[in-house]
């Protein structure tokens, strides 16, 4: 089997690398490939095989152990992105307890709340870029918040996330943002210890202890925050983002979900099956020899998990480039699968849902601006959309 260079797919790739995952899947379900970015890996495209690879504890999620050094890694800290257990099942029940039902759906009235607003100061001009003024303004928002960040500083995360999870080809860029971030969050965390309790998950985590007395140590708290703020924003963005495109260029799916907004839930999910905010799942690595897909990974080797390209696997969804809210779109795996599956789905979920539903009944005319430039989509292969949106009601 020779080595898939997708490089030399181009920008179409960028723009819509579904009908490349579909050629693929064509010929197998898993391939060696080097990336655009020069990257070798062995790349997952069908939905059975992704989902037993994000399950299969022979791979990896630590740049410790396996990992080439990525100077975000190095500088954060440890996060749930790239532990294994135990380390992850330690920070993991550390954290869970703090993303419960409950505190998400108390969120519920400030979400809707920071919606509104947003609205209503889009309202008077008519067109807007969809992500600058709302689909990006809303969960940040809604994370600095939750974490008891200053809502001033969101600006800043901007940047520094762009740079993190869709770097240009100059490292150094990546480099300054994580330093930048973690000084932020060191002195953030130190503020908040020396403030005392406050009603903020953040100030909930630093004081969390397990039954055994166990603690979040500052470099944990800090990865946890970034991994919050990078991870509890820039997917959501996206999710909103990508889903109204998806319904703005599918004018009968559009119509059926404002004759009957009790499809929103169904929506929502197809989005997420349809044209995701994950292209591929963070970096595995190869523990061991193994078999998967009728491919032989050798042992150290990167693995790629391909969500997006499952989400298409017909195999799974009938006719999978169709996008239809009223298909059963479970199943997917855009919040992945096993245990590193996302904590913050619900949170994801409310707040898609609430900002899709309210910007459509606050624009009945809402449409793709017409005179716009062509859409400038998020470079790599980790984040799936387009830096913006330009739209008109």
């Amino acid at each position: 089997m020779s080595v898939i260079q997708l490089g030399e797919y181009g920008a179409d790739f960028t723009a819509d690398p579904y009908p490349y995952y579909a050629k693929l899947r064509e010929s197998g379900p898993v391939h060696e490939v080097v990336t655009p970015d020069g990257m070798p890996a062995w790349l997952v495209v069908g939905y059975e095989e992704a989902r037993a690879a994000l399950a299969d504890q022979r791979l990896s999620k630590s740049f410790s152990e396996f990992g080439p050094e990525r100077a975000q890694d190095e500088i954060i800290g440890p996060n749930l992105l790239i532990v294994d257990p135990p380390d992850h099942t330690r920070l993991r029940k550390l954290v869970a307890g703090e993303f419960t039902g409950r505190r998400v759906e108390a969120l519920r009235p400030r979400v809707q709340e920071l919606t509104d607003e947003l609205l209503d100061a889009m309202a008077p001009a008519g067109r807007a870029d969809l992500v600058d003024s709302f689909a990006f303004p809303l969960p940040i928002t809604v994370i600095c918040e939750l974490l008891g960040v200053p809502a001033a500083d969101r600006d800043t995360f901007r940047t520094w996330s762009n740079a993190l999870v869709a770097p240009t080809e100059d490292p150094s860029e990546q480099e300054a943002a994580a330093v930048g971030f973690y000084g932020y969050l060191d002195e953030l965390i130190e503020d908040k210890r020396a403030a005392g309790p406050q009603d903020d998950l953040l100030s909930a985590l630093i004081a969390t202890r397990a039954e055994d007395g166990d603690r979040l140590s500052l470099p944990e708290l800090r990865a946890l925050a970034y991994l919050l703020l990078i991870a509890g924003h820039e997917t959501t963005v996206n999710l909103i983002a990508n889903t109204v495109r998806a319904l703005l260029t599918h004018p009968e799916q559009l119509a059926a979900l404002r004759a009957d907004f009790g499809l929103i839930d169904a929506a929502v999910e197809e989005g997420l099956r349809y044209d995701g905010p994950v292209e591929n799942a963070t970096l595995r690595f190869a523990k061991e020899p193994i078999t998967l897909g009728g491919a032989e990974i050798p042992a150290g080797a990167i693995v790629l998990v391909g969500l997006a390209s499952g989400a298409r696997d017909p195999g799974r969804f009938p006719e999978p480039d169709r996008f239809d809210i009223g298909r059963d779109p479970r199943g997917h795996l855009a919040f992945g699968h096993g245990i590193h599956y996302c904590l913050g789905a619900p949170l994801a979920r409310l707040e898609g849902k609430t900002a899709i539903e309210s910007l459509l009944r606050r624009f009945p005319r809402l449409e793709l601006d017409p005179d716009a430039a062509p859409w400038e989509w998020l470079p790599g292969m980790l984040i799936r959309g387009t830096r913006h949106l330009p739209v008109v009601w």
